[in-house]
């Protein structure tokens, strides 16, 4: 099963310590998302495909059109959070009320309960559980946060699982789609999405996808985009994880949809037999 799923933000929504974490400087930098978003959408209809879009609430109080076009499409919509804060910078409560509101702004504009997420960087770790209990809460039914290894952004590299499990809180359950690893050497690392996917040769990536009965994709709208401006204030090895591989993406994007087949999250949800998926408590 390979789930096809894009996180929908600007160019300059890089998670790094410059102007990109500066909400007040994002008025200067000149807008991409309609074009960036476009491509991706012309590129679905071409291959007939339908994916699921986790979007940003701010996004959709900006570029309202955006959003409702990829509605329109007939892709999935899920929440991206409100203005890409890292959940383990923020309290229980600023959490919250983030969720809530781009839940509200992007369930408004399609008219459609907002039921899916994925934190800003993965950014769930083992003491952000209390995030579940917030995500049920508010209606989400799934989630993608979970990134089972090391990572810059945090990282749940406790959680047992690569495979969609279920996570039992003190406010009932909830499913979630973890990000797929694969091991070599001992260490666990991503191939299917982001600065990984540009980075890695597709021979790779080709290979160890057809070992995996389990893919979940990333994308974002700039990993297509070899025009974009740079961040100002990125340190050396943010521009190489963020700009290596530009120009070759969308090829390399074609190639992966040409040679496997991909489902949207809700139609991954669908043909799961959830009966049997691992079940983990974290409601201690």
């Amino acid at each position: 099963m390979n789930i096809l799923s894009f996180d929908i933000e600007e160019w300059f929504h890089i998670l790094d310590k410059s102007d990109s974490n500066d909400k007040a400087a994002w008025k200067s930098f000149p807008s991409r998302i309609d074009n960036n978003v476009n491509r991706i959408l012309n590129i679905l209809d071409e291959y007939e495909l339908k994916a699921t879009f986790f979007c940003l609430g701010w996004i959709g109080e900006k570029y309202p059109d955006v959003i409702k076009a990829i509605s329109n499409h007939g892709h999935e919509i899920g929440t991206h959070s409100y203005d890409h804060k890292l959940v383990y910078q923020q309290t229980p409560i600023d959490f919250n009320n983030d969720l809530k509101l781009s839940i509200d702004i992007l369930s408004n504009l399609i008219g459609k309960e907002i039921t899916s997420y994925r934190a800003p960087g993965f950014s769930i770790t083992k003491n952000e559980k209390w995030a579940f209990e917030a995500m049920i809460e508010n209606n989400i039914q799934i989630d993608t946060s979970i990134f089972p290894a090391k990572r810059a952004h945090g990282g749940f590299e406790e959680f047992e699982s690569c495979e969609p499990s279920i996570i039992k809180t003190n406010s009932g359950e909830i499913k979630v789609f973890p990000m797929n690893t694969h091991s070599l050497f001992g260490f666990n690392f991503v191939y299917s999405g982001g600065g990984y996917f540009r980075f890695i040769p597709y021979k790779i990536i080709k290979s160890l996808t057809k070992k995996s009965n389990y893919v979940m994709t990333y994308f974002h709208p700039r990993d297509f985009d070899d025009s974009q401006p740079m961040v100002p204030n990125l340190s050396v090895f943010r521009k190489f994880k963020s700009y290596y591989g530009l120009k070759g993406a969308e090829k390399k994007l074609r190639s992966y949809l040409d040679d496997f087949d991909f489902v949207s999250l809700g139609q991954a949800d669908k043909e799961i037999h959830w009966e049997s998926a691992p079940n983990f408590d974290l409601s201690g």
